[in-house]
């Protein structure tokens, strides 16, 4: 693709005012750093506070008294019992037990639910919403008309209290509508950096308006994919299409702690959805690799695709996600090991342009999560 052919989000013109450099992310043209370097944005966000465009994201809502009911046939997630006002992170799994996307679950109230669904996937996730629950909920699709803003950072709750200061009293995952510079905002109490922070959804006329004022505040700087990179890998979250895809179930990508108790095989409400049978299947029965954290033990950075293999130099497995941890102060990565190799400690190698790296396999986060819990 072409600069030109890229879709671009509101607030094109603001990054390159603001001195971007700009590169194809899931088909958008989007901001990868600004003048201050991905060291110094990923060093600001975690100490002050960093605004991130996020809004080639996919925002969708569903409405009508079956909607909850309709979304838990397609993820393994309890949705039927979210309480309003509440956020939750979701999977849509396909028919194998592999994970088509991940999203993040509102309700609104009012037999309503708001979802936010990967770039990369989001039209494929539309499709899928409109296939197997278009005819029991009403499905609106707001990928023209909103813009999604991340601030994120100890600091963004002062800076966001300042605009509405009913924010500081929301905790982790919480939602609220919340009325900023006139604008009627959708803003949860959360992120993808393992700090403290929100995320708005603001109607895509008022975006910049939004964005500008937030960047006023002398805490705030404006970060891009780079640092949003590092600062998610610090905190051990997974990026879909890396970590985890249809080739891999929950089980396998270390995710089981996101299968509601109430959707487990001896639950309330045990599966519904596709794939309940191979990932119960896989509880039970255990898999041959899954997804864990890896620290390695030289300065050479790790990147994603390199093999990892085993003392003997046997092929045990693949890096998905690697680079440099500036908060670590080293290089991390996550990858898939065989099951023999998955307890903490355990040594591995990477293999980097023909040279063993050695490794240990390590907890995630690697980096200490500070959610705001109240």
């Amino acid at each position: 693709m072409t600069s030109e052919t890229l879709a671009k989000t509101p607030l094109h013109a603001l990054h390159l005012e603001l001195g971007a450099r700009m590169v194809p992310f899931a088909g958008y043209d989007m901001p990868v750093q600004y003048p201050l370097g991905v060291l110094k944005e990923h060093q600001h966000t975690r100490a002050a506070a960093g605004l991130f465009d996020v809004s080639h994201m996919g925002q969708i809502i569903l409405r009508g008294p079956d909607a909850a009911r309709a979304l838990e046939s397609l993820v393994p997630v309890d949705i039927v019992d979210l309480p309003p006002g509440l956020q939750r992170y979701a999977m849509f799994t396909d028919a194998n037990g592999g994970i088509l996307d991940d999203l993040m679950v509102t309700n609104l109230g009012d037999d309503t639910l708001f979802l936010v669904v990967n770039a990369a996937c989001k039209e494929q996730d539309l499709a899928h919403l409109r296939q197997h629950i278009g005819d029991r909920c009403a499905i609106d699709c707001l990928f023209e008309s909103r813009a999604l803003l991340a601030l994120q950072g100890p600091k963004a709750v002062d800076v966001l209290a300042r605009l509405a200061p009913e924010v500081a009293k929301l905790t982790f995952m919480q939602f609220a509508r919340v009325n900023l510079l006139g604008s009627d905002c959708f803003v949860s109490r959360s992120g993808y950096t393992g700090e403290d922070g929100f995320e708005i959804s603001v109607p895509v006329e008022q975006a910049e308006t939004l964005a500008r004022a937030l960047l006023a505040e002398p805490e705030v700087e404006a970060i891009g994919l780079g640092a949003r990179d590092s600062l998610r890998l610090e905190a051990g979250l997974c990026l879909y299409g890396h970590d985890m895809s249809t080739a891999t179930t929950p089980v396998e990508a270390s995710l089981l702690w996101a299968i509601s108790k109430a959707r487990r095989a001896d639950g309330s409400r045990a599966g519904g959805f596709p794939g309940a049978e191979r990932i119960f299947a896989q509880q039970r029965d255990g898999v041959a690799s899954k997804r864990v954290g890896l620290l390695p033990q030289e300065r050479t950075p790790v990147r994603e695709g390199a093999e990892i293999v085993d003392a003997d130099g046997k092929v045990i497995g693949q890096v998905c996600s690697g680079g440099f941890g500036p908060t670590l102060g080293a290089p991390l990565a996550m990858g898939y090991v065989q099951a023999s190799h998955v307890p903490v400690g355990s040594e591995v190698w990477a293999v980097v342009r023909g040279k063993r790296v050695p490794m240990k396999v390590a907890k995630t986060p690697f980096v200490e999560q500070r959610y705001y819990r109240g």
